[in-house]
């Protein structure tokens, strides 16, 4: 058991150091997160907008600038977590196979990921919080964090599975980059007329949007909005581990080439027997 935890832990500082390395996802995390939010602040009007929880029925009458921080939070935050854990994945793919194919644990690489994610989403969503409170005052921040954080994480177990499973580094990066825009344009009310449609139920980040508005702006617990979350975040984290399995599969199974026995050289240490003739 100490011995596996070991090996966790190393696979978990190696990849927080691989996270810190890559320089232009911290460049997004420091300048992007507050500038896009601060952006969205000028950009949009402080009109009053109504937006439907739709675990409780309540209509919340929402500030449309806070309420499009709240979005573009969400946006910056998925879209950067995404980024990270899909070019962790895509990068180390080889690398995790060679570990695979010398005995490292596989458990042990996949909750190092896991846990570098989790780490990863916990900061920058804090952060993001930070940001938006420097703005107005949301009725529960710990909440709206958590939301933050879900959502999220939920991108990240998707950017593990598209840099496990995708060969080329444009094509994970235009996935995520759609979904997320297509995600985050369609529940929010001030740039979608269907963002009280029953489409949205099926988005990736639905129950993040609705727990993080009741949490900026009622004093109601969003108990639903954080279950579907937690449900989409499981599937992603699913999705992913499964991605990673097949990624490392078959480094660990003998292939019918290797089956094939080779020329055998004599044993110096066994007499040799009589010449044949």
């Amino acid at each position: 058991m100490r011995h596996g935890v070991r090996l966790f832990v190393i696979a978990m500082r190696f990849g927080l150091i691989e996270h810190a390395r890559n320089r232009f996802a911290m460049l997004l995390v420091a300048v992007f997160v507050p500038l896009f939010i601060t952006l969205v602040r000028v950009a949009v009007t402080d009109i009053e907008v109504p937006f439907r929880l739709r675990d409780t029925g309540l209509v919340l009458r929402a500030n449309g600038n806070e309420l499009a921080q709240i979005s573009g939070a969400l946006t910056a935050v998925c879209l950067i977590i995404g980024f990270m854990m899909f070019a962790a994945t895509f990068s180390s793919g080889a690398f995790d196979r060679r570990l695979s194919m010398a005995g490292y644990p596989r458990a042990a690489l996949a909750l190092a990921k896991i846990a570098c994610l989790v780490v990863a989403s916990v900061v920058m969503c804090g952060y993001a919080t930070a940001v938006i409170c420097c703005y107005w005052s949301p009725r529960q921040p710990v909440l709206l964090a958590a939301a933050l954080c879900c959502a999220a994480m939920t991108y990240g177990g998707l950017g593990v599975a598209l840099g496990a499973l995708l060969r080329r580094e444009v094509e994970g990066m235009f996935a995520l980059a759609m979904l997320a825009c297509v995600d985050m344009a369609v529940q929010n009310p001030i740039a979608s007329a269907g963002a009280d449609s029953d489409f949205v139920r099926w988005l990736p980040s639905y129950g993040a949007m609705q727990a993080a508005t009741a949490a900026g702006f009622s004093d109601t617990t969003p108990f639903v909005g954080f279950a579907v979350q937690l449900a989409w975040l499981t599937a992603s984290a699913l999705l992913g581990l499964l991605a990673f399995h097949l990624c490392t599969r078959s480094s660990l199974r003998p292939t019918r080439w290797s089956r094939i026995p080779g020329p055998t050289r004599p044993d110096p240490t066994r007499p040799a027997g009589p010449a044949k003739h």
